[in-house]
This record gives structure tokens, C-alpha cells and sequence, in this order.
């Protein structure tokens, strides 16, 4: 291990200085970073130019309204920043209007929501435990206590060839029934190409809002790696981390003036107060980092890396929800490989190996989302260091040697000591 002293070397001066307490934890992070393997779906690696922006000076200013109309003097520079930022953004997604101020992907979720829907309204997504997501009508979120969700399914045969895919005739039939206002696409944990055009066809015939929530697939759908939402979508929330690489924070898209106007609304006054003008300075950075060439090829190499990784470890004979993966994410169902083992249990094993994942409930699920039987791995970080398709299934063998040691300790230490070479090999970009 890292001595304090070598660690608090490693940590910025001023910080160090003033509380070493506080720079010895982020020292110690930045090399956990440093010697494990992220494969969460959901995390990646910023750049330095992206966190210099979050960590400027543009915190000192309270900046409420929108640029050329705030309710504070002294917003020029914030207003050049924000119109910066606003216009990356509808030139990375080709739309015509951007709010870049909600705080996160939830932020960004409730502000469409309040601008849509009343209480009690009912709109359509799919259920958190079918890879939704908390703000998509889950009962312990405002968003299922306040409205009124219906859910559509997964195709739950298990003898189908698209077991594990969108079923689109529960689609149908919950929009048929329940008339929903809105109708959402977009997921946390679904392994497989959102068929947009089809969901608006859906939507139009029964009256729907279609919205996408692409937070996890906004980087491929900005590098050409996935079809975008637009034309087919009215409105569209992501998060800007993820796949975007940018900072924690989110984002509101549409073509439509008058929702444009319900959204900014909705996002202040109606959520939120004064925006993080350092968090917008720096998804500026990210948006203009995103619009440069070599996101394209990066975007490419997520889901080149995702489709390896996915074969690889269907080879070792792990069954993969929808048996494999269009985009950055594959999700395994451990009960077919060993049906006593929970996704918790993976996790931690995964984790003391240098591995981070996270457990994740599965198609057909059995057990409680604080246990599952499945584990979600991802390619965008790995993608960010360096690694490519050859590299594959060199983690897919890490991954087996873990998940198959019964939580070996001398095993998990052997893999660990193989994770720290593999993350020397491919050292963080800075």
C-alpha cells in the first residue's frame, strides 16, 4: 500500500496544505482509480481539461435564470460559458434547443416530468428491475408516488430468440389500455439497440409524448455508435458523465419550442435553484471534447470492446441477458453458471480483485435488487484507458477466475496482483 506521505505528494498542494485530512482521501481514490478495472456501465474517466473547468472559479457565482436573463449581476462571463455550452450540445445531438443546467440525469427527469404531467397522470416505462430506472415510475421515487406508471415488458421466453429484448406488443397493449401522456424509452441496464422510430409509431398512434432518457447511451448515440432519438423523439434527458465522458451533471433536449420553454421552467423556477456554473463550464469542455473526431472512433471501440468482452465470456459458458450486446453494457445471469452465487456476492468478490462492477437484477429475476442473480459490466472506462477488442478476453479470464473461486482469497489475490499489471500496461490517461 501507498504510504500517507506518498499519497499526500501526490495530492494537490494547496489542498494538502490546507487540510491533509481531506487530500490523503482523494490522493488514495485517484490511485484506486489508478490500479483497478471500472467496468460500471455507468462510470468512466474524465478528462483533466474537463475537471480543471469544474474545479475553477466559476463556483463563486450564483447565476439563477438563463443567460441574458438573470436575476444576479455580474453574469457576463457565465452567460458566455452557458450559450457555449448549450450550443455544443445541440450541435453534438442535432437538435434545436439544450438545457444544460439540471444537476443530474434525475434532475433533468423531474424538471420533464413537472413540465408534462400533473399529479396522478400516467405514463409508460419499464420497470426498474427490467433495466428502467428509479426516476421512471419506481414507487420509492417521486416519480412513482407523485404520478401514476404503467409498465410495458421484456420478452420473458426463455426458449425466444429475443428473450431479454423489448417487447413491443406490451407496448402496445399498455399504451391501448392505459392512454398514457407520455411514453419513455431509454434504460439503465438493456444490452440491446433502442428501436426509436418503432416507439414512435407506437406513440403517435395512441397520443403519446415519447421520451428518451439515453443517459446511459448518449455517448454512442453523439459518436454515431447508436441511432440518435431525433427525429423520432420529443424530448430527450441524459446525464453528461457516462459514455459522454463529461462531468456528473445532465442535460434536456428537444426540437420544440413551446416544450423548450416548458422545460427551462421546469428546471428553474419550478426544481432548482442557482445552476453549477463550474459543472456547466466544464460540460462545455466535455461537449467540445465529444464533438472532435476522435469521440467517433472512441464511441466505436465502447461497443467493439463490449461485443468481444460479451463473446469471451459466452465461450466460458456464462449466459448473457439477451444473449450478448449491441452497445457498452452486458449484463450476466449467474443462475444458469451457479445458482447459489447472488449478484452481491459477485460484486465484492469482483471488487476485492480490483474489479468494479455492480450487482444488477436480471431478466426473470428471482431475487431481491439487494441481492440479484446478476452482475452489470461495462466498456466505456476500459475504452477511455486504452484497451481494445484484443485485450477482451484477457478480462473475460480475470472475470472467470473470480466469479469461479468460490471466493478464494489466494485466488482473489492472484487475480488483484493481475489487474494492477493489466492497469500498468494501459496506464490513466492525464
Amino acid at each position: 500500500m501507498t504510504t500517507d506521505a506518498a499519497l499526500l505528494n501526490d495530492a494537490p498542494s494547496a489542498l494538502a496544505s490546507a487540510d491533509p485530512a481531506v487530500a490523503k482521501i482523494i490522493a488514495a481514490e485517484k490511485e484506486r482509480q489508478e490500479y483497478t478495472l471500472e467496468m460500471i456501465a455507468s462510470e468512466n474517466h474524465a478528462s483533466s481539461a474537463v475537471m480543471e473547468a469544474q474545479g475553477s472559479c466559476l463556483t463563486n457565482k450564483y447565476a439563477e435564470g438563463y443567460p441574458g436573463k438573470r436575476y444576479y449581476s455580474g453574469c457576463k462571463f457565465y452567460d458566455d460559458v452557458e450559450t457555449l455550452a448549450i450550443e455544443r450540445a445541440k450541435e453534438l445531438f442535432g437538435c434545436d434547443f439544450a438545457n444544460v443546467q439540471p444537476h443530474s440525469g434525475a434532475n433533468a427527469n423531474l424538471a420533464v416530468q413537472l413540465a408534462l404531467l400533473e399529479p396522478g397522470d400516467t405514463f409508460a416505462a419499464i420497470d426498474l428491475s427490467k433495466g428502467g430506472h428509479l426516476t421512471h415510475g419506481s414507487p420509492v421515487n417521486i416519480s412513482g408516488k407523485w404520478l401514476n406508471p404503467v409498465t410495458y415488458d421484456l420478452i420473458l421466453d426463455e426458449n425466444s430468440d429475443e428473450y431479454g429484448y423489448i417487447d413491443f406488443d406490451t407496448v402496445e397493449a399498455v399504451c391501448a389500455e392505459h392512454k398514457p401522456k407520455v411514453l419513455m424509452c431509454g434504460y439503465s441496464a438493456y444490452p440491446r439497440t433502442i428501436d426509436f422510430a418503432k416507439f414512435r409509431e407506437i406513440a403517435d398512434r395512441h397520443g403519446c409524448i415519447l421520451w428518451a432518457d439515453i443517459a446511459h447511451i448518449a455517448g454512442l448515440v453523439a459518436g454515431g455508435a447508436h441511432p440518435s432519438p431525433f427525429p423520432h423523439c420529443h424530448v430527450v434527458t441524459t446525464t453528461t458523465h457516462k459514455t459522454l465522458r463529461g462531468p456528473r451533471g445532465g442535460l434536456i433536449l428537444t426540437n420544440d419550442e413551446d416544450l423548450a420553454k416548458k422545460f427551462n421552467s421546469g428546471i428553474f423556477p419550478g426544481t432548482q435553484g442557482g445552476p453549477l456554473m463550474h459543472v456547466i463550464a466544464a460540460k462545455a469542455v466535455a461537449f467540445g471534447e465529444d464533438l472532435q473526431p476522435e469521440f467517433k472512433v472512441y464511441a466505436k471501440q465502447v461497443v467493439d470492446n463490449a461485443a468481444v468482452l460479451a463473446k469471451s465470456l459466452m465461450d466460458k459458458g456464462y449466459a448473457l441477458a439477451s444473449g450478448g450486446t449491441d452497445n457498452h453494457l452486458v449484463l450476466i445471469d449467474l443462475r444458469p453458471t451457479d445458482p447459489e452465487l447472488t449478484g452481491k456476492e459477485a460484486a465484492v468478490w469482483l471488487e476485492t480483485a480490483g474489479i468494479i462492477s455492480n450487482m444488477n437484477t436480471v431478466p426473470n429475476e428471482t431475487r431481491s435488487p439487494f441481492k440479484t442473480s446478476g452482475i452489470r459490466l461495462g466498456t466505456p472506462a476500459l475504452t477511455t484507458r486504452g484497451l481494445k477488442e484484443d485485450v477482451m478476453p484477457e478480462v473475460a479470464d480475470l472475470i472467470d477466475r473470480v466469479l469461479t473461486s468460490k471466493g478464494d482469497e489466494a485466488t482473489l489475490d492472484a487475480v488483484r496482483a493481475d489487474v494492477v499489471e493489466l492497469c500498468k500496461r494501459y496506464p490513466m490517461p492525464h
